[in-house]
């Protein structure tokens, strides 16, 4: 070990600011749209000519409605997929907007969304996808690197604050692209933005992919990994569209819609396992989203807010003020467990019993994940019985069981490494959701 460096295991790493600012945001939407979305493809070729991109009812104002009701807080746009057509009026290629019948070639569709997701209270990221299907210059790796970067820096420039940087790896098996370089060009415009990176890709990505499509982490998640040796704070991301296997909009496809259940699951499975939520809307060839998919984001969002509004531990008989931070409903507050601790118990005692079959535990993660153990536990016929059990809590953790009755109720921290400080710890009353279309 080279003189002055101090050895790292998974305690000594601690996120960024930037890291839980954006772990806070919890769910967010990626936007598919371009030639794709008026020849019923899901992977462009390249080929597509750009006047057949013609959105004549484009409104970014109706998506961005529609994406805040959902309950998401920022959107991610696809500015480049695969078939390497521009969003915006590159000066790299002539293979964009510019060649478009849309506004006469003069538009700029990256800046009218995130223009208009900015006004809806929604951060902005983008997605430029290093596989270009249509850039001659791929042929030849040293060219399009430099070209890629054009790119690149149009967008960290042009637009204002990116949240979020997507690099994809689809389609590039054999490729390596210049990396290094591609995060020093955006970190030199954009020093806050997440960068988003498949693990398999390079080892100091800000957000690590699931692992699979299926919005679910199916797996204890740890935001430390572990690649080749290098450890970092390294949060998942979970991504999963709107519609079952499609990203970009389809005619005659209603389907595929995904019911409001399997929505809430999905979110409960990716979320509520410590992780983030991107969620894929798609506009079709109008430029709107289709009004079946804006009523499903509205339900949406009314489920979740009906399912997490009032957590029942807020009628507690009184505490002290450190434990009242853990039940406040205030993120910006958090109970501290004794101080160097590895063990400890937050309990909670309330006016009269509650029914309650789910659960929401937040870790404050600005010093570190701590919490290795934990259960949640009911006071019955004068015994202590626990309700359920797990390992990492992580950002946000949410718990299901069979409906349980109770008066008190305590969070035992089993195992830590060091004190754990808890933001919020909640328990909500039974709300089935429903299974329909």
């Amino acid at each position: 070990m080279a003189a002055g460096v101090a050895a790292q295991s998974f305690p000594d790493i601690k996120p960024a600011p930037q890291q839980t600012q954006w772990q806070d945001l919890e769910f967010g939407v990626i936007l598919h749209f371009g030639t794709n979305t008026f020849l019923n493809r899901e992977w462009g070729d390249g080929t597509a000519s750009p006047k057949i991109f013609n959105p004549k009812q484009f409104d970014p104002e109706q998506w961005m409605t529609a994406i805040q009701a959902s309950g998401a807080r920022y959107v991610v746009l696809v500015a480049k997929h695969h078939d390497g057509f521009c969003l915006w009026p590159t000066e790299q290629t002539d293979y964009s907007i510019k060649e478009s019948p849309w506004k006469d070639g003069k538009g700029d569709m990256v800046a009218e969304v995130a223009a208009a997701a900015r006004r809806h209270g929604l951060k902005f990221g983008v997605y430029l996808s290093p596989w270009d299907r249509h850039e001659p210059k791929y042929k030849d790796p040293v060219a399009y690197d430099k070209y890629y970067l054009a790119e690149l820096e149009e967008l960290a420039t042009r637009y204002g604050d990116l949240v979020e940087f997507w690099l994809d790896g689809a389609g590039s098996t054999g490729r390596t692209y210049d990396f290094p370089k591609i995060i020093e060009t955006l970190r030199t415009y954009q020093p806050d933005t997440m960068v988003f990176a498949d693990m398999a890709l390079f080892e100091y990505g800000d957000i690590r992919w699931a692992g699979t499509e299926s919005g679910n982490i199916t797996y204890e998640n740890w935001n430390v990994i572990d690649r080749h040796g290098y450890l970092r704070w390294r949060p998942v991301e979970v991504d999963t569209p709107l519609r079952d296997l499609h990203w970009f909009w389809h005619p005659n496809d209603e389907a595929s819609l995904k019911s409001v259940k399997d929505l809430v699951d999905s979110y409960e499975n990716s979320v509520g396992r410590g992780g983030q939520w991107m969620l894929g809307v798609a506009p079709d060839d109008r430029g709107l989203l289709p009004d079946s998919d804006v009523k499903r984001l509205r339900e949406l969002g009314e489920t979740l807010h009906s399912r997490y509004a009032e957590n029942l531990l807020r009628s507690h008989l009184p505490i002290d003020e450190n434990a009242a931070n853990a039940v406040d409903g205030d993120e910006a507050t958090f109970w501290s467990a004794p101080a160097g601790s590895n063990s400890s118990t937050l309990e909670v005692r309330l006016a009269h019993p509650v029914r309650f079959d789910h659960s929401l535990t937040m870790e404050w993660l600005n010093e570190g994940q701590t919490v290795q153990r934990y259960r949640i536990e009911a006071w019955q016929k004068d015994a202590w019985v626990p309700i359920v059990s797990g390992y990492a809590i992580g950002h946000k953790k949410i718990d299901h069981f069979p409906a349980v009755t109770a008066q008190r109720i305590r969070l035992q921290i089993l195992s830590s490494v060091g004190a754990a400080h808890i933001r919020e710890f909640q328990v909500f009353a039974p709300s089935p959701v429903a299974s329909g279309p």
